[in-house]
């Protein structure tokens, strides 16, 4: 339940988020809105969305917290903690209390 990164010394890295916290890779800005309009490099719609790439062994092993690696979310990002070992930092480590919602597909009648 690790991310997987390279450091600058060809070591394998790895993100393992502990406590009550997942690491969620936030969902790209947009840079278009709904109706097509393009917006400048210099504006962009914010995302508070993104997917779950690990969760920790505390979240894991919870039944209250219906989460589970490559979810999509919903989140709060005002306690999130940037992981910024990417060059596009879009890597976040956040506490599971500030998912709000998780995406689901409906079930078929």
């Amino acid at each position: 339940m690790s991310r997987p990164a390279h450091s600058g010394t060809g070591k394998l890295e790895v993100v393992e988020p502990v406590g009550k916290r997942v690491l969620i890779r936030k969902d790209e800005d947009k840079k278009v809105t709904k109706v097509g309009i393009h917006l400048p490099d210099k504006m962009e719609i914010p995302t508070l969305t993104g997917r779950i790439v690990a969760i920790s062994a505390q979240v894991a092993s919870d039944s209250n917290y219906p989460v589970a690696q490559y979810d999509r979310v919903l989140f709060n990002p005002r306690h999130a903690i940037p992981v910024d070992f990417e060059g596009e930092n879009r890597l976040f480590v956040v506490p599971v209390e500030d998912v709000v919602a998780v995406f689901r597909r409906a079930a078929q009648p």
